[in-house]
């Protein structure tokens, strides 16, 4: 299944690699901002250095202008690459569709085909989007602070490892308890679709017989 939905990245590929890329290169100019930080107040203030102050504090500034620049990189691409998966994904089914008899169209029924094809495809490409960007910014910041939060105060690492540890417990219960939720909700997407649909083609007849409050 990955590997048909990989396909229809198509020309896409391109965006869909630099995204990762800006990502991380966001990710390391945040995570040296605060050293950069703590190397004023060690070696500037504590020595009264104002040259380095002056010079520190310009890098810093360099870094967070890398930073804006590295995450609205990533951002245009990663919406470009979306956006570009999801139409060709869309097209894909399309024809796809065109290939159906009718026994299969009954049995996948019009409502659900429409479902598949807008709000499936929307959400497909709203985890691609995520996948590329936000699921490769995550692991590399908790790492990274991690590691840095090790280096400056292991005391205080060892606290943020514990909230971690809760906020994953309770993410995982959410998600458990979310997700027959989103099942029951796509179900319910497919039935508005179908009664969408048999208003919109019996707009005259629910007119006639007045049952505009029921329908």
């Amino acid at each position: 299944m990955f590997k048909t939905l990989l396909e229809q990245i198509g020309d896409y590929k391109k965006d869909a690699i630099l995204t990762p890329v800006f990502v991380v290169l966001e990710v390391i100019m945040e995570v040296v901002i605060p050293i950069m930080m703590a190397a004023i107040i060690d070696y500037g203030l504590a020595d009264q250095s104002i040259g380095r102050v002056v010079m520190i504090g310009l890098a810093m500034i360099g870094a967070a202008m890398l930073a804006l620049w590295f995450g609205v990189e990533s951002g245009r691409t990663a919406s470009s690459a979306s956006s570009g998966f999801a139409m060709n994904l869309r097209q894909a089914m399309y024809e796809k569709i065109q290939t159906f008899s009718f026994s299969n169209i009954d049995k996948f029924s019009t409502a659900g085909l429409v479902t598949r094809m807008t709000t499936d495809v929307m959400n497909v490409q709203q985890a691609f989007q995520m996948s590329i960007r936000i699921c490769v910014r995550a692991p590399i910041m908790l790492v990274s602070a991690m590691v840095m939060t090790f280096l400056i105060h292991p005391r205080f690492a060892l606290i943020f490892l514990i909230v971690i540890i809760c906020l994953a417990a309770v993410l995982a219960l959410i998600s458990s308890k979310a997700n027959p939720t989103l099942r029951k909700v796509f179900h319910e997407y497919d039935e508005l679709n179908a009664k969408v649909q048999e208003n919109v083609n019996g707009m005259r007849v629910v007119k006639s017989y007045n049952f505009s409050e029921s329908q």
